[in-house]
């Protein structure tokens, strides 16, 4: 089980040599990866009564692909996780060249989550269809994988036409690792016929057991082997201790979890410096894990 970090987007401030400080220290103390979670714009909820939603518009996201651009030329060798591109209220197109240009510039360290988002507030102010997000999604990742291994691409779907093109460069991956997030019984279905991995919403236990035997199952009906898919759970250090972390590690590696990545956030951490504190404890408090 391969040991990372979640980027702590919406506490770690806009200053340049905080997003560098973190993401090599992380690289220091010997994690894998680094996951960064994705918004383009938030909500008023002041405009929206009765809202309910985890964040708003005073939840800073850096956007992902730029980040990792910046985070590509700060790092060596640590893995740029998105964790997850909200994909269906993006352009395809674009965004293959925007994931290959990351690929390219950190020497092949991308591995793309993928998801399709609960917010129509951020699809409507990107001028895309919320309600066909799911379908439209899995077009779009068989656009992706051909642009990333093909020089040209001809191309026409429902949603998409693309007639004897191509992106360039290509990637250094080809295809870039797709990852799906979410936990609908259609995002199981999906992540079991299409996907490189899952980043499951559950915590570890029974749930998440059925969850991952639904994708394996689906995995073996679409004639794919499930060991080759991934799976990444997550320990958060907010109201916990290392042993209840142990305890997180533990249960994700006995439900098969590949990777796995601790959250800093909604701990109380008022600072950059405490966040990279904090993710040294945890590597300390699970070494042997």
């Amino acid at each position: 089980m391969k040991f990372g970090v979640i980027f702590p987007q919406t506490e770690i401030g806009a200053d340049p040599s905080y997003l560098r400080d973190y993401a090599q220290a992380a690289e220091e103390l010997g994690y894998e990866h680094i996951v960064a979670y994705d918004h383009v714009v938030g909500a008023n909820p002041a405009s929206r009564p009765g809202w309910n939603a985890p964040y708003t518009h005073k939840d800073m996201f850096h956007e992902p692909f730029v980040l990792f651009g910046y985070l590509a030329a700060a790092t060596k060798k640590i893995v740029l996780a998105s964790g997850v591109i909200i994909l269906p209220q993006r352009q395809t197109v674009l965004l293959a060249k925007q994931a290959a240009e990351v690929d390219v510039l950190s020497g092949g360290r991308l591995r793309l989550g993928v998801g399709i988002g609960w917010n129509p507030v951020e699809y409507e102010a990107l001028g895309e269809n919320f309600k066909d997000r799911g379908r439209r999604s899995e077009e779009q990742i068989e656009v992706l994988r051909a642009l990333w291994t093909k020089e040209l691409v001809t191309f026409k779907g429902r949603w998409h036409a693309i007639t004897d093109a191509g992106i360039n460069p290509l990637p250094v991956q080809r295809p870039i690792p797709i990852w799906l997030g979410g936990g609908a019984e259609p995002v199981l279905r999906r992540v079991g016929r299409l996907g490189d991995g899952w980043f499951p919403l559950a915590e570890p236990g029974d749930k998440a057991r059925s969850m991952i035997e639904r994708i394996r199952s689906c995995a073996k009906e679409a004639g794919r082997d499930p060991s080759t898919i991934g799976v990444e759970g997550r320990v958060s250090v907010a109201n916990g201790s290392p042993e209840k972390w142990r305890e997180g590690v533990a249960q994700w590696k006995d439900l098969g979890a590949t990777y796995l990545s601790v959250n800093t956030m909604k701990a109380g951490l008022s600072t950059p410096s405490a966040h990279i504190d904090a993710i040294r404890s945890f590597k300390v408090a699970t070494a042997d894990l």
